[in-house]
């Protein structure tokens, strides 16, 4: 198990690598630089000719004259050695200052609704399995259906309708208008903790449809195999014989595809946020783009990656130790 483990981090390490590469290369993309968003803003409506030499005194101020190589060495050797992520231009602060309530949130928000599916989707799915053909297993299908169907910032929508509608209360947002701009305590905590429901049930209203039928298609499969009838036969209990043979091999694929979760959350989290009015990454990025302020964006890119790829590291681990043909290479 040790040596599979050091095989991952080594992997996930040339991973993250490469990805970094293609975050950079992404930062160089768009035309122009900061630079010359700078002398829009400073000098637009002003009357004042901007020269190509200034643009490029700006450029050289600001570090971004150097070839790209260099600027990778500096910016991924700033990441490694320091945990720098650079400076922020359009916030005239550095970017670990600029994302860092942002990235605790949006990780909050992650792992509430990573949670959440797996808690609903693995027990639903195991007792749909079970009770298969039956009249409780033909409404879930339905529910996974209108799961999937249903996009999820229409289901926000909707919810914040009916709150406002029954209740006469805003329940966006993470935090009560009392405690949005103070620092952090525990009751600023606590009251973030009272609003992450909605998110994490808004964004695992799909995965949750999903995964129910994932296990229970992978829970039917296993209930016939041979293992389970032997044990049925030699008397074990019926609960202890589906946690021990079925339910254990079931998850396997729940556990594959926790990095296929993460990447949608990301993906859908950003038009939530704005139907919910969440501060979280996905809006930052987009004001980084829009102001070409690619540090902003690299480091949001980078993180967010990092995360996806690290929970597969996880699923990895996760994998090994439910089923241990998978680290011996079976």
């Amino acid at each position: 198990m040790l040596r599979f483990t050091l095989e991952r981090l080594v992997g996930m390490a040339i991973t993250m690598l490469l990805v970094s590469m293609m975050v950079f290369i992404i930062m160089e993309i768009p035309p122009g630089d900061y630079a010359d968003r700078y002398a829009f803003r400073k000098y637009s409506g002003t009357g004042v000719n901007v020269t190509d030499a200034d643009v490029q005194a700006i450029r050289e101020d600001l570090g971004l004259d150097k070839p790209m190589v260099l600027r990778y060495v500096d910016w991924i050797g700033g990441i490694v050695l320091r945990g720098d992520f650079g400076q922020a231009f359009a916030f005239e602060t550095s970017v670990v200052k600029v994302i860092g309530d942002k990235v605790w949130l949006t990780t909050g928000i992650l792992f509430a609704t990573l949670i959440l599916t797996y808690l609903i989707s693995i027990p639903i799915g195991i007792y749909a399995a079970v009770r298969r053909g039956s009249m409780v297993d033909y409404g879930l299908t339905i529910f996974s259906y209108l799961g999937l169907a249903l996009p999820n910032f229409l289901l926000a929508l909707v919810m914040l309708y009916f709150a406002n509608r029954w209740f006469g209360s805003d329940i966006g947002g993470l935090f009560s208008a009392e405690y949005r701009d103070a620092p952090w305590s525990l009751a600023r905590l606590w009251d973030m903790l009272k609003h992450l429901w909605l998110p994490a049930v808004v964004l695992a209203w799909s995965a949750v449809a999903y995964q129910i039928q994932t296990v229970r298609a992978t829970m039917s499969d296993e209930l016939n195999k041979l293992s389970v009838t032997a044990a049925r036969a030699r008397g074990v209990p019926e609960g202890r014989l589906l946690i021990k043979y079925p339910a254990r091999l079931a998850v396997n694929p729940i556990v594959s595809t926790i990095g296929f979760d993460v990447n949608r959350i990301f993906s859908e989290l950003p038009i939530v946020a704005v139907v919910l009015g969440l501060t979280e990454l996905g809006e930052l990025l987009l004001k980084a783009y829009l102001d070409l302020d690619m540090n902003v964006a690299g480091a949001i890119l980078l993180l967010l990656t990092f995360a996806i790829v690290f929970m597969n590291f996880l699923s990895d681990l996760l994998l090994a130790w439910l089923d241990p043909r998978i680290k011996l290479g079976a």
